[in-house]
């Protein structure tokens, strides 16, 4: 039975092993694949994307309780998933400045003569054959949230990346750690580690010795 635990432990190392080097593997690839693309796109950081300069355009347009951007990615290629996702925060206060701190659903569907848009298509501007048309605002947000969509993708793709590494490396550990159990013969003494923490007596002879 206990030829039978060791050679099981023994394969289970095995395995772990082989599953760790596999995940982290596919972990780097992974990464490596996100910071290619991104860097294919040459996505730079406005000038105005810094914490103090967003706070002053914020102000600026009227913008009232919106969290604003703490990190900083101004005049830095966008290329890894930390400056994806900060470049995807300060993009979406550039969307609010244009129209006027209204979200999607906030804004009228349809352009109007007075710029403020209306959902009344009677009251609308209408296309050349005549249709209302929409709302350049919301084409704004619209245009927004699809590439900023994009890039928080990017910036999860690169954690789920970073998170099958650490996976491969624990199981990578805990593989090791059974082929050490089974090739060290553990099993053969269940009781050499209770033996390890205890001293013998002063004048006490072991079992062995009689």
């Amino acid at each position: 039975m206990r030829k039978t635990f060791e050679v099981g432990g023994l394969v289970a190392g095995v395995v772990l092993v082989a599953f760790g080097i596999a995940a982290i593997v596919m972990g780097f690839n992974g990464r490596s694949d996100v910071h290619t693309s991104l860097k294919q796109e040459k996505v730079v950081g406005t000038p105005d994307m810094t914490p103090t300069a967003i706070a002053a355009e914020a102000k600026k347009a009227g913008l009232t309780n919106v969290d604003l951007p703490t990190c900083n990615v101004a005049n830095k290629t966008v290329n890894n998933g930390d400056r994806a996702r900060c470049f995807a925060s300060y993009m979406r206060i550039h969307a609010l400045e244009a129209t006027g701190g209204q979200t999607y659903s906030q804004m009228p569907r349809y352009a109007s003569a007075d710029g403020k848009g209306t959902n009344d298509e009677a009251l609308a501007k209408k296309g050349p054959n005549g249709r209302p048309l929409d709302n350049p605002a919301r084409t704004v947000w619209i245009n927004e949230t699809a590439l900023s969509t994009a890039l928080n993708a990017s910036y999860m793709a690169d954690r789920l990346s970073l998170f099958g590494v650490v996976v491969g490396v624990a199981l990578l550990l805990a593989g090791v750690g059974f082929g050490v159990l089974a090739l060290g013969g553990a099993l053969r003494n269940p009781d050499s580690v209770l033996r390890l923490g205890r001293r013998e007596q002063p004048g006490t002879l072991s079992p062995e010795t009689g």
